[in-house]
């Protein structure tokens, strides 16, 4: 049994393997993601019932415009639907929507729609559904220095105010705690320049399943294994 107690506030996800699930199903890539998004709908249903604070999804990184033409034009669309279809949906369940990542060169409409979907559910009080789109953690970082510059510069910041809650501040999450547990599906081991600075004290964790096919029950034996886990971030447990 999950224990509600013990919850990881925040859960995020790199959902991997779309495309090996559909090329050993002799499918086209495009099923993969379509299923994926599938996937997606299923966590964000569990993790709201569970009680979750906030469920990030590694959607779309900076390396991904080195896709195809076809795959990326395609991966535009069907975020582009889901921003019609889902987030209606999403606020009706009290979930607020946010999207983490650099504006450029996503496309207007797209952007127009993120700004929307974010504004309509600005006020819920529920889960907090996180997309990090056309998004890098080292670019995050970059951009994070480069606003602290700025504000020492016109006089905002002084240098001896910078510490890791200020720095934290001017990330793309300020305001969301960092995550407790990070899942990686399809047995890949590594982070892929996600969130590096948020997962410093994560628990990781690498089911061989691929995202297509980690429906709820593999997102609760994810959620039990964190439970079974001792966190005593750089500390000694009390024995």
């Amino acid at each position: 049994m999950i224990d509600k107690n013990n919850l990881p506030k925040h859960v995020a996800i790199i959902m991997d393997g779309n495309g090996r699930w559909a090329k050993e199903k002799g499918l086209g890539r495009i099923a993969g993601h379509l299923e994926g998004i599938e996937r997606v709908r299923d966590t964000v249903n569990t993790a709201a019932e569970l009680g979750i604070k906030a469920l990030t999804f590694f959607a779309f990184s900076t390396e991904n415009w080195s896709r195809p033409k076809s795959e990326v034009s395609m991966l535009m669309r069907y975020l582009n639907n889901f921003l019609d279809r889902e987030v209606k949906k999403l606020h009706k369940n009290n979930i607020r929507f946010r999207v983490i990542g650099r504006a450029a060169p996503l496309p207007k409409q797209v952007l127009n729609k993120i700004s929307k979907s974010e504004e309509l559910t600005r006020n819920n009080t529920g889960l907090i559904m996180i997309l990090a789109l056309n998004y890098g953690s080292r670019q995050e970082i970059a951009d994070a220095a480069k606003r602290i510059a700025v504000d020492v510069l016109k006089g905002r910041v002084d240098t001896s105010e910078i510490n890791e809650d200020l720095f934290s501040g001017y990330l793309y999450t300020a305001g969301i705690p960092d995550p407790d547990l990070l899942i990686r599906t399809s047995g890949e081991m590594r982070i892929s320049n996600f969130l590096l600075w948020q997962l410093s004290y994560a628990e990781f964790y690498f089911p061989k399943v691929y995202w297509p096919d980690f429906k709820r029950p593999y997102f609760e034996e994810a959620i039990k294994e964190y439970q079974l886990r001792e966190r005593r971030f750089g500390g000694v447990n009390g024995s």
